[in-house]
């Protein structure tokens, strides 16, 4: 293929680097496929002190704005490199889905953790006589040791990161990997937050020139998309509230769109009719307290180690006249929110370090998935900020409650996610979702309007490689067995529904790798093997 230039936009898409030496590579590169429109992501394969160097090595000359690593290869990657590094972590519920796993192999357990133990499971493990055994470690060689006990002491199966599974099977035990998709989609958003106040802090120099290019609200009113009774509401309170310069709160479940209507609030709003006014979003729950404080207020310089010479204007500054939309505001810590409301009361802002007020006329919009009431009562909310923030609210439908917009939905993001692979959709895409849509229907949609975004992305990935393949209940349900547990149906086998030639090509693309090839298709080497023949 022939080396093609970088764009103007490839050079503005943040670069993320991915780095694992385990099983976790493959789940990182699944969900890669998600987000490759959105940055440019590269997978690292090395670990600890070889990824550190590689990755100073090569920020020498080139451009990192995130890496994405976990457990004891991230722990030790933080502060040997100099790019920000966003942790993976496992969720309450991974574990859980891993313990589960675990207990049908064996009903003896252990979990090993990075460096600290887990002690609701050890609450957990008491009340409910689950039999857990947990262990830590922070080096290779204390993983190994503290596997061997486990197996000493008849252990069977282990739960744990990459690393902790891959010394489990050595070992000749069972190793359930802990984490899921749904927490390498969140490290992916993580990252993709961290990148874009990177970049905003790289673009602050330019910022009297290039803030309406920058620092602008892409959505609108368009794209709060749907037919039903909720969404009709919602689209009217937008167009209501973005006449009132008032604080809004919008509260909803992750994946919602909730940005989706701050934005649309702003661009109907006289801050951004014909005025092209800056829109600035971030995201209280993904940046260090410390880190926090700085981006919100600004620093002077000299106000703390590594503080930029001349210090620089924080995002309150940058949204002047305009709109600050504060993302996961349930997240913010309490010292921060007593500075937040002073700013809120007196529309003037100091910087860390200084002493000069500056006046600031911003519009600021929050959202919060958590109950933020319920977080005033347990004291770790302040009232009286709570109350700030929110005079006008809006409470986000989740898609449970909207079930009549999820087959329009879906057809309309397959259609986007078929267009950013450069394929057509059927012609009779329109009735095929018809067809699928009791089975789109029955599904409660946790994560919202993004996890069926996603889900549709999945499709048309294997819609793209086979074009004559229909969109079937049967596809549907072999691309998502998630939605199987609402269907009451089993669902196929991806491979089934592959072609031969598929599979050779799959087979190709990890360089004739066999077990690498199997893995991806969800098959057995055996199975790979008996394909390639029948197509032979």
């Amino acid at each position: 293929m022939p080396y093609s230039p970088a764009t103007t936009e490839d050079m503005d898409r943040p670069v993320i680097w991915t780095v694992s030496v385990s099983r976790l590579s493959d789940l990182l590169r699944d969900i890669t496929l998600e987000y490759d429109h959105l940055a440019t992501i590269e997978p690292i394969h090395l670990g600890f002190d070889e990824a550190a160097r590689h990755i100073r090595e090569r920020m020498a000359t080139e451009r990192c704005d995130v890496v994405i690593a976990a457990g004891s290869n991230a722990a030790y990657l933080k502060g040997r490199v100099s790019a920000p590094v966003v942790i993976a972590k496992a969720s309450g519920f991974d574990m859980m889905q891993a313990l589960a796993r675990a207990r049908r192999i064996s009903p003896r357990i252990g979990v090993i953790t990075y460096q600290s133990p887990l002690p609701e499971l050890a609450e957990f493990s008491a009340t409910f006589g689950a039999g857990i055994a947990q262990r830590t470690y922070v080096t290779e060689e204390d993983a190994r040791a503290r596997i061997n006990e486990l197996k000493a002491e008849g252990i069977e199966a282990i739960v744990g990161a990459g690393l902790i599974t891959d010394l489990a099977e050595e070992a000749g035990l069972s190793g359930v990997f802990v984490y899921s998709a749904a927490s390498i989609r969140q490290a992916f958003d993580d990252a993709l937050e961290m990148a874009r106040l990177t970049q905003l802090e790289s673009n602050r120099g330019r910022r009297t020139v290039a803030v309406a290019d920058t620092l602008r609200a892409r959505h609108g009113l368009n794209d709060l998309r749907g037919d039903s009774a909720p969404m009709e509401k919602l689209r009217q309170q937008v167009v209501l509230y973005a006449r009132s310069p008032a604080t809004v709160l919008i509260e909803g479940e992750t994946g919602t769109g909730k940005e989706l209507a701050a934005q649309a609030i702003h661009r109907e709003s006289p801050r951004s009719l014909g005025t092209n006014r800056p829109f600035v979003a971030v995201n209280c729950g993904a940046v260090a307290e410390s880190l926090l404080e700085s981006e919100l207020f600004g620093h002077e310089e000299g106000a703390f180690t590594g503080a930029r010479r001349g210090g620089h204007a924080g995002l309150f500054e940058a949204a002047n006249r305009g709109t600050l939309f504060l993302d996961e505001i349930g997240e913010m810590p309490l010292a921060l929110q007593t500075r937040l409301l002073r700013v809120l009361e007196e529309r003037e802002v100091v910087r860390v370090g200084g002493t000069r007020p500056v006046a600031v006329n911003v519009r600021v919009i929050s959202a919060t998935h958590c109950d933020l009431e319920a977080r005033v009562r347990e004291g770790r909310f302040r009232a009286d900020l709570y109350y700030r923030l929110a005079v006008l609210r809006i409470a986000m439908p989740p898609l449970r409650e909207r079930r009549g917009d999820i087959a329009a939905l879906a057809e309309w993001s397959l259609k986007n996610a078929l267009a950013a692979l450069g394929a057509r959709p059927h012609p009779n895409l329109h009735a095929e979702i018809g067809g699928c849509a009791a089975l789109f229907e029955r599904y409660d949609w946790p994560g919202n309007v993004r996890e069926l975004r996603n889900l549709t992305q999945r499709l048309a990935l294997y819609l793209a490689a086979e074009p004559l393949q229909a969109l079937t209940p049967t596809f549907v349900l072999a691309v998502a067995p998630e939605l199987a547990r609402t269907a009451g149906v089993e669902p196929a086998p991806m491979a089934a529904l592959l072609p031969a030639e598929t599979v050779a090509q799959v087979l190709a693309r990890f360089g004739g790798k066999r077990e690498e090839a199997a893995q991806y298709l969800g098959i057995s080497r055996t199975t790979l093997w008996r394909k390639l023949k029948a197509g032979a």
